[in-house]
Order: C-alpha cells, then structure tokens, then sequence
C-alpha cells in the first residue's frame, strides 16, 4: 500500500516542486516504486520530468473533473521505477468548476484508491496557494511535506498552511499527519541561512529532517533540461542532498 505525501507550502518559491520532482525521482532510484501527481496547474513538475504539457491529452484534470481513471493518465518517465499523472493549464479552471461539484475535497482520494496498491510512494506536487485543488491533495495524503527556504520571511504564512492541515484533520481526512520538514536553498556561508534553520528547528523539532538542501547550480539547471538533477548530475550536492532526504523518508515510513 502506497504512502501518499502531499507536498505543499503556499509560499511560492520555496523549493516546492524541485522538492517533488527529485524527492520522488530519488525514491525511485532506491527501488521504491513512485508516482509524481502534478497537481500544481503550472505544471511545472511535469515539464521538469521531460513532458511537454502543452501535448498532454489526459492529465490530472480529467481525473480531478471527469473521473477519468487515473491508469488512463499515468505516463512512464527516463526513470523505470517514477511514473508520472501530468498537468497542464486546464487545471487552472478547476477551482472554479469543483466548486460545484458533489464531494469535491474528495475527489483526488477516490481516484487513488485503484492504485494505492501498486506503488510504494505517491507524491502530490500542490499548488501554492491552500484552494480546492490543495484541499484535495491533503485529502488523499497520509501525510505533508512542508519545504521551507532559507531566507528572510521563511515562516511568515506557515501558521496559515498549519491551520488548514488542523481543518483538514478535522473534517476531511482525520489521519493527516505532518510528514517533515526540509529546509531548502540553504547557504552555509550566510548567517541568515543559519538563523532561519535554527528559528524553523525551534518551531518544528524533531520534525525538521536532518537533511538540509544547499543552493546549488545543477538543481537550477535540471528543469530547464527536464531531468531531475540525479539524471542532470548525479554527483552534484543537489543530488546527493536529495537522495539523503530519500533515505530518510524511507526510514520514517
């Protein structure tokens, strides 16, 4: 039975999606049988495992809107064991159109559940912002995954995506847990990078993996050519990073 990991801060640019494209491509190079949702409408973690959305037929939104069988729209990618749902800009009108929609929160956990047996993880790449399509997303999840970058303001909304996870438990999914935390963008020469780390390990403890992501070159350059960065550079410190943070969220599991 899949462990399904929503990603998610609705703090742009926070590592979010570079998170959920090497995380998951990194679970699949240990051998744990992945699925990447791009639940994002930017679809940018579909673009950054080589798609070209703009030839995507079926994506996360017929799923989401149509229920078409989610088996219909997984596609392979470089990677044997990383499989990927795709997204596209049609997903941008789902927010408005599952407003009217009967058990709406719910509708990416029911897709699941005809694949939850045949992958190890599942990773939810989500949107940043906490709407419907976010809702959805902690829904379906076992757990979250909260990237946090570095930098000055790193904490400021958090207690909002905090409130919402309290929300969720409440009424939607009760067994939502926060899977961790991980500190990205991270400059070892800054003392704001090290402030920043010590201020989030206050507020989270032991929840905040002891793995910590570096800024760095080749994680930057990876999207641009559609890899993830152990496909772009294997032996970078993104890389690495990446593949330690596997480890310990197999280790947690």
């Amino acid at each position: 039975m899949a462990k399904v990991i929503a990603i998610a801060n609705q703090k742009g640019g926070v590592g979010k999606t570079t998170t959920a494209i090497n995380l998951s491509a990194s679970l699949a190079q240990l051998n744990k049988r992945t699925l990447l949702i791009d639940n994002d409408p930017q679809g940018n973690s579909s673009s950054g495992l080589g798609i070209d959305k703009y030839k995507v037929t079926k994506s996360t939104y017929e799923v989401i809107i149509n229920d078409l069988d989610i088996k219909e729209a997984i596609i392979d990618t470089m990677i044997d064991a990383l499989k990927i749902c795709p997204s596209n800009i049609n997903l941008a009108g789902a927010e408005i159109e599952l407003v009217s929609q009967m058990m709406r929160e719910n509708r990416l956990k029911n897709a699941l559940k005809e694949i939850r047996d045949v992958f190890d993880y599942i990773i939810i790449d989500c949107p940043p912002s906490l709407g419907l399509l976010t809702l959805n997303s902690l829904t379906a999840a076992d757990t979250i995954l909260v990237p946090i970058q570095c930098e000055y303001y790193a904490l400021e909304g958090l207690s909002q995506l905090m409130q919402t996870v309290k929300l969720v438990k409440k009424h939607l999914n009760p067994s939502l847990e926060v899977e961790g935390v991980v500190l990205t963008m991270f400059d070892q020469r800054t003392n704001l990078s090290l402030e920043v780390a010590e201020e989030v390990r206050k507020h989270f403890g032991n929840k905040v993996y002891g793995t910590i992501i570096p800024r760095n070159v080749r994680l930057s350059e990876a999207p641009s050519y559609g890899l993830p960065v152990l496909k772009y550079d294997p032996s970078s410190k993104g890389a690495i990073s990446y593949l330690e943070l596997a480890k310990e969220v197999i280790e947690c599991t």
